[in-house]
Protein backbone atom coordinates (compact mmCIF):
# COMPACT_ATOMS: atom_id res chain seq x y z
CA UNK A 1 0.00 0.00 0.00
CA UNK A 2 1.36 3.44 -0.44
CA UNK A 3 1.75 5.76 1.41
CA UNK A 4 -0.79 9.01 0.51
CA UNK A 5 0.22 12.07 -0.63
CA UNK A 6 -0.74 13.85 2.67
CA UNK A 7 1.73 12.03 4.99
CA UNK A 8 4.48 12.53 2.26
CA UNK A 9 4.01 16.21 2.55
CA UNK A 10 3.64 16.39 6.60
CA UNK A 11 7.14 14.68 6.45
CA UNK A 12 8.85 16.95 4.16
CA UNK A 13 7.33 19.91 6.47
CA UNK A 14 8.41 18.16 9.94
CA UNK A 15 12.04 17.58 7.97
CA UNK A 16 12.18 21.30 7.48
CA UNK A 17 11.55 22.06 11.21
CA UNK A 18 14.15 20.76 12.52
CA UNK A 19 17.20 23.31 10.89
CA UNK A 20 14.99 26.30 11.98
CA UNK A 21 17.41 29.44 13.01
CA UNK A 22 18.14 30.03 16.71
CA UNK A 23 15.26 33.02 16.57
CA UNK A 24 13.02 30.58 16.06
CA UNK A 25 13.68 28.06 18.66
CA UNK A 26 11.16 29.75 21.27
CA UNK A 27 8.40 29.66 19.01
CA UNK A 28 8.67 26.45 17.57
CA UNK A 29 10.51 23.08 19.32
CA UNK A 30 11.44 19.70 17.79
CA UNK A 31 11.46 16.24 19.21
CA UNK A 32 11.81 12.57 18.46
CA UNK A 33 9.67 9.78 20.10
CA UNK A 34 11.22 6.09 20.56
CA UNK A 35 8.97 3.64 22.44
CA UNK A 36 6.23 0.86 22.23
CA UNK A 37 2.84 -0.04 21.92
CA UNK A 38 1.07 -2.69 24.46
CA UNK A 39 -2.43 -3.55 21.94
CA UNK A 40 -5.20 -5.25 21.95
CA UNK A 41 -8.04 -5.47 19.61
CA UNK A 42 -11.47 -5.58 21.32
CA UNK A 43 -14.19 -7.36 19.14
CA UNK A 44 -11.96 -9.95 17.76
CA UNK A 45 -12.62 -12.39 21.09
CA UNK A 46 -8.55 -12.41 22.59
CA UNK A 47 -8.42 -10.12 25.94
CA UNK A 48 -5.33 -8.83 27.06
CA UNK A 49 -2.68 -6.45 25.97
CA UNK A 50 -0.17 -8.82 24.41
CA UNK A 51 0.96 -7.80 21.02
CA UNK A 52 4.10 -5.52 21.18
CA UNK A 53 5.32 -3.41 18.58
CA UNK A 54 7.21 -0.12 17.66
CA UNK A 55 5.78 3.82 17.98
CA UNK A 56 8.49 5.90 17.40
CA UNK A 57 8.58 8.86 14.87
CA UNK A 58 9.25 12.88 14.83
CA UNK A 59 7.12 15.34 16.52
CA UNK A 60 6.78 19.66 16.09
CA UNK A 61 5.50 21.38 19.50
CA UNK A 62 4.17 24.63 19.50
CA UNK A 63 3.73 26.75 22.74
CA UNK A 64 2.12 29.21 23.47
CA UNK A 65 -0.04 31.54 26.20
CA UNK A 66 1.68 34.36 28.64
CA UNK A 67 3.85 31.69 30.63
CA UNK A 68 3.81 28.92 27.49
CA UNK A 69 2.61 26.39 29.66
CA UNK A 70 -0.15 25.15 26.87
CA UNK A 71 1.18 23.68 23.91
CA UNK A 72 -0.17 22.20 20.58
CA UNK A 73 2.03 19.30 19.05
CA UNK A 74 1.56 17.43 15.91
CA UNK A 75 3.27 14.04 15.36
CA UNK A 76 4.42 11.38 12.40
CA UNK A 77 4.43 8.02 13.85
CA UNK A 78 5.10 4.38 12.48
CA UNK A 79 2.38 2.79 14.95
CA UNK A 80 2.29 -0.79 14.74
CA UNK A 81 -1.28 -2.03 16.44
CA UNK A 82 -3.00 -5.55 16.17
CA UNK A 83 -3.71 -8.33 18.52
CA UNK A 84 -2.15 -11.72 19.62
CA UNK A 85 -3.00 -14.30 21.18
CA UNK A 86 -0.79 -17.72 22.20
CA UNK A 87 -3.09 -21.13 22.49
CA UNK A 88 -1.79 -24.12 24.01
CA UNK A 89 -0.73 -25.13 20.59
CA UNK A 90 0.92 -23.78 17.86
CA UNK A 91 -1.78 -24.59 15.59
CA UNK A 92 -4.61 -22.50 18.00
CA UNK A 93 -1.96 -18.89 18.37
CA UNK A 94 -3.35 -15.86 16.75
CA UNK A 95 -2.07 -12.86 15.15
CA UNK A 96 -3.36 -9.68 13.32
CA UNK A 97 -0.48 -7.08 12.73
CA UNK A 98 -1.71 -3.64 11.70
CA UNK A 99 1.18 -1.24 11.04
CA UNK A 100 -0.01 2.85 10.56
CA UNK A 101 1.33 6.02 9.53
CA UNK A 102 -0.04 7.78 11.74
CA UNK A 103 -0.70 11.83 12.95
CA UNK A 104 -1.86 12.59 16.42
CA UNK A 105 -2.59 16.34 17.16
CA UNK A 106 -2.52 17.38 20.80
CA UNK A 107 -2.89 20.05 23.41
CA UNK A 108 -0.95 19.94 26.67
CA UNK A 109 -0.65 21.71 29.65
CA UNK A 110 2.55 21.87 31.15
CA UNK A 111 3.01 22.69 34.81
CA UNK A 112 6.76 23.71 36.21
CA UNK A 113 7.80 22.36 33.49
CA UNK A 114 8.01 19.03 35.00
CA UNK A 115 4.64 17.29 33.88
CA UNK A 116 2.73 17.80 31.12
CA UNK A 117 -1.14 16.38 30.44
CA UNK A 118 -2.67 16.43 26.92
CA UNK A 119 -5.56 15.18 24.93
CA UNK A 120 -6.32 15.08 21.30
CA UNK A 121 -6.94 12.80 18.60
CA UNK A 122 -4.81 10.95 15.23
CA UNK A 123 -5.56 10.05 12.11
CA UNK A 124 -4.13 6.59 11.30
CA UNK A 125 -3.46 5.36 7.72
CA UNK A 126 -2.89 1.80 6.97
CA UNK A 127 0.27 0.43 5.33
CA UNK A 128 1.15 -3.14 6.20
CA UNK A 129 -1.98 -5.68 7.42
CA UNK A 130 -1.44 -9.23 8.05
CA UNK A 131 -3.71 -11.79 9.83
CA UNK A 132 -2.82 -15.45 10.89
CA UNK A 133 -4.57 -18.37 12.75
CA UNK A 134 -1.78 -21.30 13.64
CA UNK A 135 0.59 -19.37 11.70
CA UNK A 136 -1.62 -19.45 8.59
CA UNK A 137 -4.24 -17.18 6.75
CA UNK A 138 -7.32 -17.25 7.97
CA UNK A 139 -9.71 -19.23 6.08
CA UNK A 140 -14.09 -20.08 6.00
CA UNK A 141 -13.21 -22.23 9.64
CA UNK A 142 -11.69 -19.37 11.36
CA UNK A 143 -14.64 -19.06 13.85
CA UNK A 144 -14.26 -14.86 13.66
CA UNK A 145 -15.51 -14.69 9.88
CA UNK A 146 -15.30 -11.03 8.57
CA UNK A 147 -17.95 -9.21 7.48
CA UNK A 148 -16.85 -6.01 6.22
CA UNK A 149 -13.02 -5.46 4.85
CA UNK A 150 -10.90 -3.95 7.37
CA UNK A 151 -10.54 -0.60 7.17
CA UNK A 152 -7.57 1.32 5.06
CA UNK A 153 -7.39 4.19 8.36
CA UNK A 154 -7.97 4.74 11.91
CA UNK A 155 -9.15 7.92 13.70
CA UNK A 156 -8.87 7.81 17.29
CA UNK A 157 -8.76 9.88 20.52
CA UNK A 158 -5.53 10.12 22.57
CA UNK A 159 -4.95 10.51 26.30
CA UNK A 160 -1.61 11.48 26.94
CA UNK A 161 0.61 12.30 30.62
CA UNK A 162 4.58 13.37 30.08
CA UNK A 163 6.78 13.57 33.30
CA UNK A 164 10.55 15.28 32.92
CA UNK A 165 12.98 13.07 33.69
CA UNK A 166 16.34 15.02 32.70
CA UNK A 167 17.33 18.09 30.77
CA UNK A 168 15.22 17.70 27.48
CA UNK A 169 14.07 14.17 27.78
CA UNK A 170 10.65 12.84 28.73
CA UNK A 171 8.91 9.91 29.84
CA UNK A 172 5.43 9.21 28.26
CA UNK A 173 2.32 7.31 28.85
CA UNK A 174 -0.08 7.69 26.42
CA UNK A 175 -3.91 5.45 25.88
CA UNK A 176 -5.42 5.72 22.82
CA UNK A 177 -8.80 4.31 21.39
CA UNK A 178 -10.32 4.07 17.85
CA UNK A 179 -13.23 6.40 17.86
CA UNK A 180 -14.87 4.13 14.82
CA UNK A 181 -15.00 0.52 13.95
CA UNK A 182 -12.86 -0.83 11.81
CA UNK A 183 -14.21 -4.20 10.60
CA UNK A 184 -17.41 -6.47 11.52
CA UNK A 185 -17.13 -9.63 11.92
CA UNK A 186 -19.39 -12.61 12.79
CA UNK A 187 -18.44 -14.99 15.74
CA UNK A 188 -19.24 -18.36 16.07
CA UNK A 189 -19.02 -19.42 19.66
CA UNK A 190 -18.09 -23.50 19.57
CA UNK A 191 -20.91 -24.04 21.71
CA UNK A 192 -23.36 -23.00 20.54
CA UNK A 193 -22.52 -23.26 16.36
CA UNK A 194 -26.29 -22.33 15.71
CA UNK A 195 -26.33 -18.84 17.07
CA UNK A 196 -23.50 -16.45 15.42
CA UNK A 197 -23.20 -12.79 16.64
CA UNK A 198 -21.57 -9.70 14.99
CA UNK A 199 -18.76 -7.92 16.46
CA UNK A 200 -17.62 -4.82 15.68
CA UNK A 201 -13.60 -4.30 16.11
CA UNK A 202 -11.13 -1.23 17.28
CA UNK A 203 -8.14 -0.50 18.27
CA UNK A 204 -7.13 -0.14 22.30
CA UNK A 205 -3.33 0.86 22.61
CA UNK A 206 -0.93 1.93 25.62
CA UNK A 207 2.07 3.63 24.77
CA UNK A 208 5.03 3.95 26.62
CA UNK A 209 7.69 6.03 25.32
CA UNK A 210 10.68 8.24 26.05
CA UNK A 211 10.91 11.62 24.02
CA UNK A 212 14.14 14.16 23.41
CA UNK A 213 12.69 17.90 23.01
CA UNK A 214 16.05 18.94 21.04
CA UNK A 215 15.82 22.82 21.56
CA UNK A 216 13.69 22.88 24.91
CA UNK A 217 14.46 25.24 27.60
CA UNK A 218 16.39 23.93 30.54
CA UNK A 219 14.83 23.97 34.28
CA UNK A 220 15.07 27.22 35.78
CA UNK A 221 16.70 28.56 32.86
CA UNK A 222 14.50 31.73 32.58
CA UNK A 223 14.01 31.95 36.62
CA UNK A 224 17.74 33.08 36.66
CA UNK A 225 18.13 35.23 33.65
CA UNK A 226 14.60 37.39 35.64
CA UNK A 227 16.45 37.61 38.92
CA UNK A 228 17.80 41.19 39.84
CA UNK A 229 21.03 41.48 41.49
CA UNK A 230 20.95 42.29 45.47
CA UNK A 231 22.18 46.15 46.23
CA UNK A 232 24.33 46.09 48.98
CA UNK A 233 25.44 48.96 48.96
CA UNK A 234 22.85 50.59 51.65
Amino acid sequence: MKFPRLVILLVFLIVLVFPFKKSYSQRVLGALSVGMNLTQVDGDEFFGFHKIGLNVGPMVILPFGPKKNWSVSMELLYSQKGSYHRGQTDTTSYRLNQDYAEIPVLIHFTDKKLISAGVGFSYGQLINFKETFGGRPIDTNFFAQPTTTLSNFDISVIADLQIRLWSKLWADVRYQYSMKSNRSVMVTDPNDPKNPFPRNQFNNVVSIRLTWVFNQEKIGKSVKKSQAPIDYSN
